[in-house]
């Protein structure tokens, strides 16, 4: 448990939080910011209390080979549509996601 916690908190548990202070304008910031969190809780509620209910179903090996396609799904989509943002500033990753190229 420990080691995934620790994985977790230095892979993929930061993504949202950091994605979201760089792609929302600052117009919609705020909103945008809450309806983040809000689903990122909210699906960590609702894997929390399904989990054990996965695992009578499932078995472990079957829970473990759905989240691990799960997290593959999440690298691929990623890979596919979140944008490299290092280096830019808010105005050319907001013409990143309007499809205009930025200044």
């Amino acid at each position: 448990m420990a080691v995934f916690i620790t994985g977790f908190a230095l892979g993929w548990g930061p993504i949202p939080w950091l994605i979201m202070s760089e792609i929302f304008p600052y117009k919609i910031r705020g909103v945008a910011s809450a309806v983040c969190v809000l689903t990122n809780w909210s699906m960590a509620f609702f894997i929390t209390k399904t989990f054990q209910d996965m695992m009578s179903l499932l078995s472990s090996a079957g829970t473990f080979w759905l989240f691990a396609s799960m997290c593959t799904a999440n690298v691929i989509f990623t890979i596919a549509f979140v944008p490299e943002t290092k280096g830019k500033t808010l105005e050319q990753i907001e013409a990143i996601f309007r499809g205009t190229s930025g200044p």
